[in-house]
């Protein structure tokens, strides 16, 4: 019987192989050399260059994105605003739990964020902000949570991925910049530093999919200044550069000389 087995197998491997795959399981599948695709929904960031560079066009829901920032409280909004508009539009509430500071209410305002659907979690201690972060992913009751948890363990992290799997919603880790070389179990982790002329500089340090070379640079003026900034304030670098060139044109003044008396 075993022998019949055995040379029945190769002619039915073909076969086998040929056979198309069930549409769930194409779905999951990825080569590592590709951008893989979502396996649920995903929320448009409100940039067309990140979104080109996202599995699935945007930031996943029932999954956990770290954003690592070399300071707390600077881009976060301005990279995220997006999302937690898309959140407020559609009548859902946004968490922010344990931010660095004090929510400025005309900066949600510009960024258009109904401050009715925005709650803010007072939460200092560590275990404080963990314990409301895991209960609100698991609640699902939220249209966004962003936590901000600087000493958050891997496995804390990891424990948190398990739980974003069944909240339809996506979950917001802000980090720090030295937890980029730490084990992470959230599948996307985005380093975001702010550029001088009134953008984002982004690098997708893991994605599913492929592996992310470079840096992408989204314009990213604050809620407000749009409005009020003249040409000239909308590319900073540009006039740093005037006055160096014309620094470099006069030349440092040479110092002054000492009179006969006074160096005596």
């Amino acid at each position: 019987m075993s022998a019949a087995v055995l040379a029945a197998a190769p002619a039915t491997t073909p076969a086998l192989s040929a056979s198309p795959l069930p549409a769930h399981v194409a779905t999951a599948m990825w080569r590592a050399s590709e951008l893989g695709s979502a396996t649920g929904d995903v929320v448009p960031s409100g940039f067309t260059a990140l979104d080109a560079e996202l599995p699935g066009g945007g930031w996943p829901c029932r999954a956990v994105s770290e954003i690592l920032a070399p300071q707390p409280g600077v881009l976060e909004y301005r990279l995220l605003g997006g999302a937690l508009r898309h959140a407020v539009a559609a009548g859902r509430t946004v968490v922010l739990i344990g931010p660095p500071g004090t929510p400025h209410l005309p900066g949600l305002r510009h960024a258009g964020l109904d401050e009715r659907h925005v709650v803010w979690i007072r939460a200092d201690a560590p275990s404080e902000r963990l314990w409301c972060t895991e209960l609100l992913v698991k609640s699902g009751a939220c249209g966004a949570v962003v936590a901000w948890l600087p000493q958050a363990r891997p496995e804390q992290v990891r424990r948190l991925q398990v739980c974003a799997q069944s909240c339809d919603a996506p979950t917001f880790l802000l980090r720090p910049l030295a937890a980029r070389h730490e084990p992470s179990a959230a599948p996307l982790r985005v380093l975001a530093t702010v550029g001088l002329d009134w953008e984002l500089h982004l690098q997708i340090l893991k994605r599913r999919g492929g592996t992310h070379d470079g840096v992408l640079t989204v314009p990213s003026i604050p809620g407000g200044l749009a409005a009020v900034l003249t040409p000239r304030l909308l590319q900073p670098s540009r006039l740093i550069e005037r006055v160096e060139r014309n620094v470099d044109a006069v030349g440092r003044p040479a110092p002054a000389r000492r009179s006969h008396s006074t160096a005596h």
